[in-house]
């Protein structure tokens, strides 16, 4: 398969391209924004975002067993959704000292988002749901 460069992309290769790909960037830097304005206003340090803003970076460790475990972890921790879930039942549950750590990680997958680290295919870690990472010789 012909690996193009990332703006280059077509719907072939399974990433999105054009302007859904930007709206997704977008989107992400959207709720990268949201983010930091909802720490900022719930008052912690930001030694601790600074701290912890990587964090779920330590998801691809898993690669060390194999792509596929390593993307599968990746996409959990670089998905919306538990971060959104565990907001709702913080809220619910009325536990609301949880949500600054809550806006680190939304705050990290957004930027993420922004920057072009989409979710991964188990193919190839460069390989994700925004692009390729960097041109890659097809593994």
């Amino acid at each position: 398969m012909k690996v193009l460069p990332m703006n280059e992309l077509t719907d072939w290769n399974g990433a999105v391209y054009g302007p859904v790909r930007t709206w997704l960037k977008i989107e992400g830097l959207c709720v990268f924004a949201l983010s930091i304005l909802l720490y900022w206003r719930a008052g912690l340090s930001w030694w601790i975002f600074l701290g912890l803003f990587l964090t779920p970076d330590l998801a691809m460790l898993a690669y060390l067993i194999n792509r596929g475990i390593g993307g599968a972890c990746y996409n959990i921790v670089h998905s919306y959704v538990l971060p959104l879930a565990l907001v709702m039942a913080a809220i619910a549950l009325g536990q609301t000292g949880l949500l600054p750590y809550l806006y680190i990680w939304a705050a990290h997958i957004g930027l993420d988002r922004f920057l072009g680290y989409g979710l991964k295919y188990p193919t190839a870690f460069g390989r994700t749901h925004l692009g390729y990472l960097k041109p890659t010789t097809g593994r």
